[in-house]
């Protein structure tokens, strides 16, 4: 366990014991994957803001435990129909669902995590809570949709690039620190800079997230490396490779966003090193991290709040 998770570990179990109680299910597929998914791991890091941001306010109730768990149900559900579109294979060192079982049951199970999250929503009776998610989920779909329709266009811009992972990343780390924060009582200001601290924590992670499909190695990662670049997708090291090595490294690059050749990937990485877009890209990500930081000078400074500043510089210095 990570040190900014101890603080909350025994919200964290209990969480992940209400994750599974509410995949019961009468259908047994829907269990089977909701299990395989569940037992897979991963940072759980959305839950963890819930529960840090609702803490670091003093929150003594239970319904943070509920919030943490329907933002998984959404992270987990948005995994189930990206890794479908995405064709992926490996998510968390394993097959990924739709692997084991297809793509139908993918999407399908992806729905029933979708429609039980909401059901879960409605039970807490928020709708300031309600308003948050389900805005939260349309810019999430939004996201992805935009990112699709950048696939395999070099002429992706760094600007249009940073829309996408708002839309796709960073909104879901926003939701999860606002909603622990409204339940919590939080003031105007501390509900805007709780908004805005998930935000900036998101676009880090995801940053650094797509440095390291160039960087890792597939065992720790828990993906195969250099999956965005089979899929075409015109990430920052990309982007920033494109716009400032020669033309022959720049049509290079531009090339293989095109036809998604993978074979390429030894030449790529030549190119990103040769023209910094590694360093440019986890530069981007400290400026984010730093900008998170200024936002919790707004909340009571305790084990909560050092916790969340533990977990933002997590995002940039992590290697999985």
């Amino acid at each position: 366990m990570l040190p900014f998770q101890q603080v909350v570990k025994d919200d964290f179990a209990a969480v992940n014991q209400l994750i599974i109680d509410q995949l019961h299910s009468d259908v047994g597929l829907v269990e089977n994957i909701g299990h395989y998914l569940v037992e897979a791991g991963g940072k759980r890091l959305r839950p963890l803001l819930v529960m840090l941001a609702a803490k670091s306010l003093g929150y003594t109730g239970k319904q943070h435990l509920d919030l943490a768990a329907i933002i998984e149900f959404i992270h987990t559900a948005t995994l189930l129909h990206d890794d479908v579109v995405d064709m992926s294979q490996l998510r968390r060192g394993r097959p990924t669902a739709n692997a084991q079982w297809g793509n139908a049951p993918s999407v399908l199970v992806g729905d029933f995590l979708y429609s039980r999250a909401f059901q879960m929503m409605v039970a807490i009776g928020s709708m300031d809570v309600m308003a948050i998610l389900s805005d939260t989920t349309n810019t999430i779909a939004e996201g992805e949709v935009q990112q699709l329709v950048n696939a395999k266009d070099p002429n992706v811009t760094e600007e249009n690039y940073f829309q996408v992972i708002d839309k796709k990343t960073a909104i879901l780390f926003s939701a999860a620190c606002e909603v622990g924060g409204v339940i919590a009582g939080a003031n105007t200001r501390q509900r805007e800079a709780l908004r805005h601290y998930g935000s900036h924590v998101g676009i880090a992670f995801q940053l650094v997230d797509d440095a390291l499909d160039y960087t890792g190695d597939a065992a720790t990662l828990g993906k195969n490396v250099g999956d965005d670049l089979a899929e075409g997708k015109p990430t920052l090291p990309l982007i920033h490779a494109m716009r400032t090595g020669t033309r022959a490294q720049a049509e290079l690059v531009a090339n293989t966003i095109r036809t998604g050749d993978a074979s390429q990937l030894h030449a790529i990485l030549e190119v990103v090193k040769a023209t910094g877009g590694m360093d440019y890209t986890l530069q981007a990500a400290r400026r984010q991290v730093d900008q998170a930081l200024s936002q919790l000078q707004t909340l009571p400074d305790n084990a909560y709040s050092q916790a969340m500043r533990q977990l933002a510089e997590f995002s940039l210095a992590r290697t999985y």
